[in-house]
């Protein structure tokens, strides 16, 4: 399954187009189709045309990554996998349980990354003792974003506690306008519901309740407290919610048809790409409560047949973790370059926050992964759920059924 011998010959000759002996070649398969996703991801495409490569892009909208896992697996069972896909979390080790990924570890050793890779982060990129992904960036999922004309028209600042936020989702919505922008979609559902779970549980809840799937903190009145909160956000969006595209969400703060939303920091990518500015159109912050959810955006390398896709392959891992592209890209994405060594000083103020509230979550213990982004948990705990969120959110079911089905969900999923 691993081809170590030829990685380390290959390595080797990345470090001189000369010695290139086929045209790198690379098909990408990846769902990052909107405004922002899109400019972000044609960095990669031409930095990598520029190193002499051919890229091949399969690119997957809708489902956060769903429909494009749906084609993978097709791809795979055809024995014609992609070079690269966008795959993070459990998600990868368990493509690796299945003896498809590559071994890349000659070009991560060669460029430094166990180095420059904070160490939970680099965790994720390696398969037993090899490396097998590339990491792109990280994203803070618990972020709340808001209109500021929006805001400073009706008296309203940024709210630092959910009472804050429920009694400013409640004057806005006295005044007509939609408190929470949000699309009825399941793993949109799940962005909310851990952004509160996060807030009202704390970071030591969450871990247990999302990270150890601790059956006391599953059934606790605290649980009972998230899915209090997750009501009484149902009552905040408007009532064409229903599977609408979380862009089309951000769009609506753009255009001061809502208030907030709360979205990872790709949110940020859309406003950046519509010319908005943080601070004066815009505003951000995190959810109300302590701690840091992420969620890394990686690609894993699967195994390809022929020199010229094995190169390209090892060109794209080289590229993808290299100083120039982590900066570009996480400047066009709205998320921070997973090397701690690269500058920030052309990135904007969300991104400052978002960096220095990584480096103080990190010390003090509340640098989580986010379980709605597959970070956290593997598909079947993920899913089971969410199901259950998104029941809760979609009926009149009471917070107290909601927390037995959501303990009954996860024990049936193991």
């Amino acid at each position: 399954m691993k081809r170590s011998m030829f990685a380390a010959v290959s390595a080797v000759a990345l470090t001189s187009a000369t010695s290139l002996v086929a045209e790198p070649q690379a098909e990408v398969l990846h769902w990052w189709t909107s405004g922002g996703e899109a400019k972000s991801v044609a960095v990669l495409q031409e930095e990598f045309a520029a190193n002499g490569g051919t890229w091949t892009d399969m690119p997957v909208a809708g489902g956060g990554g769903d429909a494009a896992m749906t084609a993978l697996r097709a791809r795979v069972l055809s024995g014609n996998a992609p070079a690269a896909v966008q795959l993070k979390g459990p998600a990868i080790q368990e493509w690796y349980e299945e003896g498809v990924l590559a071994d890349i570890s000659a070009v991560a050793e060669a460029e430094g990354w166990a180095k420059v890779l904070p160490a939970s982060i680099a965790g994720h990129m390696m398969c037993e003792d090899t490396w097998c992904a590339a990491p792109v960036n990280v994203h803070r999922v618990d972020w709340i974003w808001a209109n500021a004309d929006v805001l400073e028209s009706n008296g309203i600042a940024m709210p630092t506690t959910w009472d804050e936020f429920n009694a400013a989702a409640d004057k806005l919505q006295a005044a007509g306008i939609t408190p929470l922008a949000h699309g009825g979609q399941a793993w949109q559902d799940a962005t909310v519901f851990e952004a509160v779970a996060l807030g009202v549980l704390g970071p030591d809840g969450f871990r247990k309740a999302f990270v150890e799937l601790d059956e006391a903190t599953l059934t606790s009145d605290g649980m009972v407290a998230v899915f209090d909160q997750m009501r009484k956000m149902r009552g905040y969006v408007d009532d064409n919610f229903s599977g609408r595209d979380w862009n089309l969400a951000t769009a609506m703060v753009m255009n001061g048809e809502a208030a907030f939303q709360i979205m990872g920091d790709w949110a940020k990518g859309e406003f950046l790409a519509a010319g908005k500015a943080p601070g004066k159109d815009f505003l951000c912050a995190s959810v109300p409560g302590e701690g840091f959810l992420y969620n890394v955006d990686s690609f894993a390398m699967f195994e390809v047949d022929g020199d010229d896709k094995a190169e390209g392959q090892l060109l794209l891992a080289k590229l993808i973790v290299g100083q120039n592209f982590q900066k570009v890209f996480n400047l066009n994405k709205g998320s921070i370059p997973a090397r701690v060594d690269v500058a920030l000083d052309d990135f904007d103020s969300c991104a400052h926050l978002s960096a220095d509230d990584m480096a103080a979550s990190n010390e003090g213990g509340s640098l989580l992964p986010s379980y709605a982004h597959g970070m956290a948990l593997r598909g079947a705990q993920s899913g089971a759920i969410t199901d259950v969120v998104t029941a809760h959110f979609n009926s009149d079911m009471s917070s107290a059924d909601a927390v037995k089905m959501l303990a009954e969900a996860v024990a049936n999923s193991m």
